[in-house]
């Protein structure tokens, strides 16, 4: 038994003590990067383990849209790491509490690999049930058969002028536990490199932003207002962010997207991404 074991909410200032147990530890999960670290402690519930005044787990939110939040990291010291579902269980519990007050209904955790994720066995053992199924897929070259429709405009984010076209379009094309709110896109073009709308007859009706860790580009969100599809507005923004990707010199480039998203698949595969093995999972938990 741990010593002056105490849980507590975590804060800004516990930003060092994360990112200690991030640098120092193999046994972590994280849905966010480093940059994006400070947001997440700052906007979303999360949780820690300590012993005395040392850190050795911690459970990080990430609230998309009421009523569904994701874990958004997880995390335990290696001197802990054999007792690392003892600590998720503590974890998980002030959590919940504290998400519930937020209006949280369902929480939920993603997985790269279900065949291979270290969590996912021990989540199931704790409520949380089969979701969702994802796939995912690679590119490694920067070809692209079409350069999309050329009479729109793609500019960068306006964030103060563009939020209510995102949220509509959020609202238009993803189910609740998908969806951003304002502060999700207040953090994202804090911390992405490139985050860009499509505007046609100088409406958004689309947007697109990435990332990029270590030499890897990452093209997490493509949107298009479902009122302008097959206007060649998603071809155009896939275009734009390959185009980036490209001057970014990355090795590759990654998504993931639902299993039975054909029109997403389509597009992908369109472009010359190649579908990975490996099946991605999505996990539900209700509170």
């Amino acid at each position: 038994m741990v010593s002056r074991e105490q849980i507590r909410l975590l804060t800004i200032d516990d930003v060092h003590l994360v990112e200690r147990l991030l640098h120092t530890s193999e046994y972590i999960y994280q849905r966010f990067t480093l940059e994006e670290l400070p947001g997440q402690l700052k906007h979303y519930p999360a949780v820690g383990i300590f012993s005395g005044n040392s850190l050795y787990g911690f459970l990080i939110s990430q609230v998309l849209s009421s009523p569904c939040a994701w874990i958004g990291g997880f995390g335990v010291s290696w001197t802990e790491s054999t007792k690392y579902s003892r600590v998720l269980n503590r974890l998980l519990e002030q959590l919940s509490l504290h998400l519930i007050t937020y209006g949280v209904r369902y929480l939920h955790y993603s997985g790269n690999d279900a065949a291979h994720d270290w969590l996912r066995n021990t989540l199931l053992t704790r409520g949380f049930i089969p979701y969702r199924q994802l796939y995912s897929y690679d590119k490694y070259d920067f070809h692209v058969p079409t350069t999309g429709n050329q009479q729109i405009t793609v500019r960068p984010v306006r964030l103060l002028t563009d939020r209510a076209a995102l949220l509509k379009i959020e609202e238009a094309c993803f189910e609740d536990l998908w969806r951003y709110d304002g502060t999700a896109f207040s953090d994202i073009v804090a911390t992405h490199p490139y985050f860009v709308v499509a505007e046609l007859n100088g409406q958004v009706v689309g947007y697109q932003f990435n990332t990029i860790d270590a030499n890897a580009g990452y093209l997490v969100r493509i949107a298009v207002h479902p009122s302008v599809n097959k206007q060649g507005i998603g071809a155009r923004l896939m275009t734009e962010a390959i185009r980036f990707f490209a001057n970014a010199h990355v090795s590759h480039i990654m998504l993931n997207t639902q299993d039975n998203n054909m029109h997403a698949h389509r597009l992908y595969e369109w472009f010359g991404f190649v579908r990975v093995d490996q099946m991605g999972f999505v996990l539900r938990k209700h509170l």
